[in-house]
C-alpha cells in the first residue's frame, strides 16, 4: 500500500535584513542611481553594459572601470504585458516587464513600464524613467518607464462673431424676409444666388437684384453618417441645389426624406422657420424637403 509523502517544512528568514556588498562596479551603478543619472561600464571590446558587470559576457575579460552615463530614455526591444501585478510588482495597475535599451547602451535593462494598455507600447516604442521621490541606491530608485510624450489632447474653443457686409448682408436680409436674393451680371446674364457684387466668370460689376423663388433641383449630394447639430437625422444628406432661375448652385441639407431615396434632378422646396424666429441668418431655413414634382433631366 501507498505510503503518505514524508514532508518537512524550512523557513529561511533574516529577521535583521541581510546584508552584502555590492563591490565596486554594482556600488558605483547604484549610488549613480541614487543621483537620478545611469551608467553602464565599457568593456574592452568598447561596448557599453547596463545594468554593469564586472566581467564581459561574451569574454569572460574584465571590464575596463571606463563609466558611461547612458539615456535617461530608451528604447524597448521586447516585452510581456502583467494584467494582475502581484503584492511584490513595482506597480499596482497592469503594466510591462521590459527589456529597454538605454541610449548609449549595447545590452537591455529590464524594468517596468506603466503603458496603460497594452496597444500603447511596441517593439521600438521610445520609454522614460520615472524617478521615486526620495532615492537611496536601490534599482526601485527608477520606479518604472512611461512612454515618451507623442500627443497631447487640449481642449479648443473659439468663439468669434461675423459681420456681414456687402453682398452677404443683402443675401442675409432677404433670408430674414424669406426670400432668396439673387444677382444678374450685365454682360453675361448669369444669375448668382448667393447674391453677389461682381460677377466670379467676366469680373463685370453685378446691378440687378433678383428675388428668386425657394424651389430647385439637387444636382449632386453626400450621404453624410457623422452627427451634425444642424441636420434632421443620421445619416443626412448635403447637397447642390440649383435654385430657380439661377445659374449656378448653392449648397444647403436636405430633410424629410430618407437618405438613400435622395436623387440627382429631385425637385425640393427651402423648409423655412416660422416668422417670428427668422433672423438675418441661414439658420432661417431648416433643410430643403421634396415637392414630389416629376424629377428634373440634368444635361
Amino acid at each position: 500500500m501507498p505510503s503518505d509523502p514524508l514532508v518537512a517544512q524550512h523557513v529561511l528568514e533574516f529577521p535583521g535584513g541581510y546584508t552584502r556588498t555590492t563591490g565596486p562596479v554594482i556600488g558605483r551603478f547604484l549610488s549613480e542611481l541614487r543621483g537620478r543619472r545611469i551608467v553602464g561600464v565599457r568593456t574592452k571590446e568598447g561596448k557599453v553594459l547596463v545594468p554593469p558587470l564586472e566581467y564581459d559576457p561574451a569574454t569572460g575579460e574584465p571590464v575596463t572601470g571606463e563609466y558611461v552615463e547612458v539615456g535617461p530614455a530608451g528604447t524597448v526591444t521586447t516585452w510581456a504585458w502583467v494584467e494582475e501585478p502581484l503584492e511584490s510588482h513595482p506597480l499596482d495597475r497592469p503594466f510591462a516587464w521590459a527589456l529597454i535599451k538605454l541610449d548609449g547602451a549595447d545590452t537591455a535593462l529590464v524594468h517596468a513600464v506603466d503603458a496603460g494598455n497594452p496597444k500603447a507600447l511596441a517593439a521600438g516604442t521610445r520609454v522614460w524613467p520615472a524617478w521615486s521621490d526620495r532615492p537611496t541606491g536601490h534599482i526601485t530608485d527608477i520606479s518604472h518607464f512611461v512612454p515618451e510624450v507623442t500627443k497631447i489632447v487640449s481642449n479648443v474653443r473659439s468663439e468669434y462673431r461675423l459681420q456681414a457686409g456687402g453682398a452677404l448682408r443683402v443675401f442675409l436680409e432677404g433670408i430674414e424676409r424669406g426670400v432668396f436674393l439673387g444677382g444678374r451680371c450685365e454682360s453675361c446674364a448669369k444669375v448668382y444666388v448667393p447674391y453677389r457684387m461682381s460677377c466670379p466668370e467676366c469680373g463685370s460689376a453685378i446691378g440687378e437684384t433678383l428675388e428668386l423663388p425657394d424651389t430647385g433641383t439637387i444636382t449632386t449630394f453626400a450621404i453624410n453618417n457623422l452627427p451634425d447639430p444642424r441636420a434632421p437625422q443620421v445619416p443626412f444628406v448635403s447637397a447642390y441645389i440649383l435654385v430657380d432661375n439661377a445659374d449656378v448652385p448653392m449648397i444647403a441639407l436636405i430633410g424629410d426624406v430618407p437618405a438613400h431615396e435622395v436623387r440627382q434632378g429631385m425637385r425640393v422646396k427651402a423648409v423655412w422657420v416660422p416668422e417670428s424666429e427668422r433672423t438675418a441668418s441661414m439658420s432661417n431655413i431648416r433643410w430643403f424637403a421634396p415637392t414630389g414634382e416629376p424629377d428634373v433631366e440634368l444635361s
